[in-house]
């Protein structure tokens, strides 16, 4: 079992959370909400307007999303789905609860390691909503 941090598609009310919700994709059992620890980039970028978490740790906000415990098979989903480890990478973050620090978790995350010098001059948001007040709509897989 291991702790994984979404924060774009993948969290709850968001097109793609149906995934983790998929039992033939293996076991995800959502632990709550969180923030990273540390502040780094959540941009919204590329043709299809994908929430990406850029690897520049220290900059950016703390960002919001929520915890889940996925057994090995998810995960093994996850890492395919996500393009893992061309398009993002899987790695460890310090996740805290919302409001405080007082219980850390070390968690997977998905983020972007590899992208245009461009994209960390996006605008920063420290929440995503495909929805969401940025006027830039998510593309599913399913239109492109």
């Amino acid at each position: 079992m291991a702790d994984v941090f979404v924060y774009g598609t993948l969290k709850r009310g968001q097109p793609n959370h149906q995934v983790l919700l998929d039992a033939t994709h293996g076991c995800a059992t959502f632990r709550g909400r969180g923030r990273t620890v540390q502040p780094c980039p959540l941009v919204i970028a590329g043709q299809h307007n994908i929430p990406r978490l850029l690897n520049l740790p220290g900059r950016g906000h703390r960002v919001s999303g929520e915890i889940y415990t996925v057994d090995e098979r998810m995960l093994r989903f996850l890492d395919e789905f996500e393009g893992c480890p061309d398009l993002y990478q899987r790695v460890r973050v310090s996740v805290g609860p919302p409001a405080a620090a007082e219980r850390r978790l070390q968690c997977f995350v998905y983020i972007t390691a590899t992208y245009p010098p461009a994209w960390a001059q996006l605008p920063h948001l420290d929440n995503y909503d495909a929805q969401g007040a940025h006027g830039l709509p998510y593309h599913p897989r399913e239109n492109r």
